[in-house]
C-alpha cells in the first residue's frame, strides 16, 4: 500500500478518532483533523494532504459535498467521502463532485483500506494524464501552425493562439462551436464553400487534405490562403475521438514563391539574351539573306518594268518573290523579338514541329559554319501546352550546348519527337565526345559548368522550366556522345508523371 498524508473532514470526534487510528495502522499519516467545511480546503493546502476523507454531515454552514467541491476546484486534491447517508438527492450531488470514492458507515478497515489505495491510484493517473495534457496544449500553443481540435462531433475543443489569429475566433468563443461555424472555407476562385475537413476526416478515419486553391474566410472577412491537413484522433474500442486539423497561413510562402518565380523569368530572360549575343553573327545572316534576295529581285522587276518591250508577268513574278523574301526576314525579326522580350507567361497550345523550326530558324548559319549538318523530323500532330518563349528556350539552349560538344567541327545534331501514353518525348541527341560519367550527375546543379567562362545555368534554366510544365528532362546514360531526352505533357493529355 501506497503510504498519504490524509486530512480528516469529521464532526464526530470519536468517529475522527477512530479513523486516525486505522489510518496509522494502515501505514498512513494523518494530515490533520477538522469538523467544519469552510477549513477544509486552507488546511489540505496548508497540511500538503494528499487525500481527504470527508463526512457530509459537518460543523458550520458548508456540507461536505460543498466542501468536497471546492477542494477539487481550488486545488485537485481527491476526496472520498465517508457518509452513513445513501439517499438518491445527496447521491447526486456528491457524484457532481467526482469523487474518488463513496464509503457507507459503518465500514471494515480493508474497505477503508481499497478505497484509499484505489483513489491514491486514481487520483496519480489524473495528474499524470493532465500533465500530458498540458505539455501537448503547451506544444501545440508554441508551434507555428494554426491548429484546432474537434470532438466526435466536429465542435470545436481546443484552438492554439495562430488559430485564434488566423479565425479571428478566440478559444473561449469557439469552445462548442461546430468547427464549420469556426473554420471556414471557400475556393479562391469560385467563392463557394469547401467541405470541412474535420468532418471529412472523422467519415473517412484517415488523414484529409484540402483541394487546391482553398483559403480561410476570417471572422472579420479576410481571405487567408491556407495549406491544411485533418488527422482523426482515435478513440477506444475502434471509435474516433475527434480530429486535429492542422492549417498554414500561406501569405509569405507564396509571395516568396512568386518572388522566386519572377526571379527566374528574370534569370531566364538574361539568359535568352546572352544566346541571342552569341547567336549574333547566325541572325545577322538569317535577316541578311531574304533582304538580299528581297533588293535582287525588287532591282530585276524594275528592269523588267523599264524595258524597252515591258514584261510586266516577269515583274509581277520578281515583286512576289520581293514579297516572300519580306515575310522571310519579318518572320526571323519576330522570333528575335520574340526571345527577347521579358512578356508575362502566357500557356498555350503549341504544335511542337514549328515552335522547333522556328529556333532551328535561327541558328541553320551558325550550325552550317561550323560544318555541323543538323537532323529535324518531328511529325507535325505533336502539341503540347506551354508558354512559348520558355519552351523554345529549352531547345535553344540544349542545340547550342550540342554545338559546343561539337567544337572541333563536323558532327551532327539530331532532333525526335514521339508521343507516349499521354506524353510527349523529345530528344536531342550530338555524337559529339560525351559527358564524363564523373558529372553526369551534376549537370542539372545550378552554378555547375565544365566550360572556361561557362555560367553552369542553361541546363539548370531548362530543368526548371520543364517542370513548371509538369515535365522532366534527363541526360540519356550509356550513349555514344550525349542526348537529352524532354519529357512533357502531351497537349489535351492528363497531367500523369513524367516518364
Amino acid at each position: 500500500m501506497t503510504p498519504a498524508r490524509i486530512l480528516i473532514v469529521e464532526d464526530d470526534r470519536v468517529v475522527a478518532r477512530d479513523l486516525a487510528q486505522q489510518l496509522a495502522a494502515l501505514g498512513h499519516s494523518v494530515a490533520g483533523s477538522i469538523a467544519r467545511g469552510e477549513e477544509a480546503v486552507a488546511r489540505a493546502i496548508a497540511s500538503r494532504a494528499e487525500l481527504v476523507l470527508m463526512d457530509i454531515r459537518l460543523e458550520g454552514s458548508m456540507d461536505g459535498i460543498a466542501a468536497a467541491q471546492a477542494l477539487r476546484d481550488r486545488c485537485q486534491i481527491p476526496v472520498v467521502f465517508l457518509t452513513a447517508y445513501a439517499d438518491a438527492p445527496t447521491v447526486r450531488r456528491a457524484t457532481d463532485t467526482e469523487p474518488f470514492g463513496y464509503l457507507l458507515k459503518p465500514f471494515e478497515e480493508l474497505q477503508l483500506a481499497t478505497a484509499i489505495e484505489m483513489a491514491l491510484h486514481k487520483h496519480a493517473a489524473e495528474r499524470k494524464l493532465r500533465a500530458s495534457e498540458r505539455r501537448y496544449a503547451t506544444t501545440l500553443s508554441s508551434i507555428g501552425d494554426g491548429v484546432i481540435a474537434t470532438d466526435a462531433g466536429a465542435a470545436v475543443s481546443f484552438m492554439n493562439p495562430v488559430a485564434e489569429a488566423l479565425t479571428g475566433w478566440s478559444q473561449a468563443e469557439a469552445l462548442g462551436r461546430p468547427i464549420a461555424e469556426v473554420f471556414r472555407l471557400e475556393n479562391q476562385l469560385t467563392g463557394e464553400p469547401v467541405a470541412d475537413p474535420a468532418a471529412a476526416a472523422l467519415r473517412s478515419g484517415v488523414t484529409e487534405g484540402l483541394p487546391a486553391h482553398t483559403v480561410l474566410r476570417a471572422r472579420d472577412g479576410r481571405e487567408v490562403p491556407i495549406d491544411d491537413s485533418s488527422a482523426p484522433v482515435p478513440g477506444e474500442a475502434g471509435s474516433l475521438a475527434g480530429a486535429v486539423v492542422v492549417f498554414t497561413d500561406m501569405t509569405r510562402r507564396r509571395a516568396a514563391e512568386e518572388a522566386l518565380r519572377r526571379a527566374q523569368a528574370e534569370l531566364a530572360h538574361a539568359s535568352r539574351l546572352a544566346v541571342l549575343g552569341e547567336l549574333a553573327v547566325s541572325i545577322a545572316h538569317e535577316v541578311n539573306q531574304p533582304l538580299m534576295a528581297a533588293i535582287t529581285n525588287a532591282e530585276a522587276c524594275l528592269r523588267w518594268l523599264a524595258a524597252p518591250e515591258r514584261n510586266v508577268a516577269r515583274a509581277e513574278e520578281a515583286a512576289r518573290r520581293v514579297v516572300r523574301n519580306g515575310h522571310r526576314a519579318a518572320e526571323v525579326i519576330d522570333s528575335i523579338r520574340a526571345m527577347a522580350r521579358n512578356a508575362a507567361p502566357e500557356r498555350e497550345r503549341l504544335a511542337l514541329a514549328p515552335l522547333v523550326e522556328d529556333v532551328l530558324l535561327l541558328m541553320r548559319a551558325e550550325l552550317k559554319r561550323a560544318g555541323i549538318a543538323l537532323r529535324s523530323a518531328l511529325p507535325a500532330d505533336l502539341a503540347v501546352e506551354g508558354v512559348r518563349v520558355q519552351l523554345q528556350q529549352v531547345v535553344m539552349n540544349l542545340v547550342l550546348n550540342a554545338r559546343e560538344a561539337l567544337e572541333d567541327g563536323g558532327g551532327t545534331i539530331t532532333l525526335a519527337a514521339r508521343a507516349a501514353e499521354g506524353r510527349l518525348l523529345l530528344s536531342i541527341a550530338d555524337d559529339g565526345p560525351g559527358v564524363a560519367p564523373a558529372v553526369a550527375d551534376r549537370i542539372f546543379d545550378p552554378l555547375f559548368t565544365t566550360k572556361p567562362g561557362g555560367m553552369g545555368l542553361g541546363l539548370s534554366i531548362c530543368r526548371s522550366i520543364l517542370e513548371a510544365h509538369g515535365g522532366s528532362i534527363r541526360l540519356a546514360a550509356g550513349e555514344a556522345g550525349s542526348r537529352f531526352e524532354i519529357d512533357l505533357p502531351a497537349a489535351g493529355a492528363q497531367h500523369a508523371a513524367p516518364r
